[in-house]
């Protein structure tokens, strides 16, 4: 017996058949195997039930030294996003490009919200639709693994009100190609900018990535942003 669970049983969950099994049941197992963070979750996936330690609604929070890493991309936008997509970090050139995430509450601190409910940042995009759809797609890929989750469900049904595009498309189920790693931003002050974009996972278990943007040459994007970076350490 393990965790007061017969051992068929638990075989059968490791083959994915249809056995269900109750919270306190699925942790019981996780505590007497000594999961990990990352193998708790897949045994809750296996079971089809959201990990209740996933679903707090405690807002997600950045170590001191992603935050240091942050601010040492001082010539690359880059900012850290959690599980959710809410934006957890940034630094300076990212505020610079995209606006002031700080003046942001925190539920509009959301790179879904912002995408489809901020219009002054779907005023940046220059592709926007593009962007969005694609967005949108792989936003519903992630919420997969978190079906029930009530901050999951929460920022759904705000955008579905604050969106009609994203209420139509939400509703298609659509899967489409993965997005350019190329944004073209319609900057304020400087034009068009245009970036090359890598995302990173962060290597523990928590579904946070490392987005860093890097200027191409294209539009003199890096002499722009070299420009905005002068200025602002002006007028401090």
């Amino acid at each position: 017996m393990l965790a007061d669970v017969g051992i068929t049983w638990y075989t059968w969950l490791e083959q994915g058949r249809d056995v269900r099994a109750s919270e306190e049941v699925l942790f019981a197992i996780a505590d007497a195997l000594r999961l990990d963070a990352v193998e708790r979750r897949h045994l809750f996936v296996l079971s089809d039930r959201p990990s209740p330690e996933l679903q707090s609604t405690n807002p997600e929070k950045l170590e001191e030294p992603v935050q240091r890493m942050l601010a040492s991309l001082s010539g690359q936008p880059a900012y850290v996003t959690g599980r959710r997509w809410d934006i957890l970090g940034w630094n300076r050139a990212a505020t610079l490009v995209f606006g002031d995430y700080g003046q942001l509450s925190v539920d509009e601190r959301n790179l879904m919200f912002m995408v489809f409910a901020n219009a002054r940042h779907r005023r940046l995009l220059v592709d926007w639709e593009e962007v969005a759809r694609a967005s949108l797609a792989m936003f519903r890929s992630d919420s997969a693994r978190y079906v029930g989750d009530p901050d999951f469900e929460r920022l759904i049904s705000t955008l579905r009100h604050r969106s009609d595009e994203f209420s139509t498309w939400w509703r298609r189920h659509e899967v489409l190609n993965p997005l350019s790693n190329i944004k073209r931003i319609r900057h304020p002050r400087k034009g068009l900018m245009v970036f090359e974009y890598t995302s990173f996972a962060l290597l523990d278990g928590s579904d946070r990535k490392l987005t860093v943007y890097t200027p191409l040459d294209e539009c003199r994007t890096a002499d722009k942003l070299d420009a905005l970076i002068v200025s602002a350490r002006r007028e401090l």
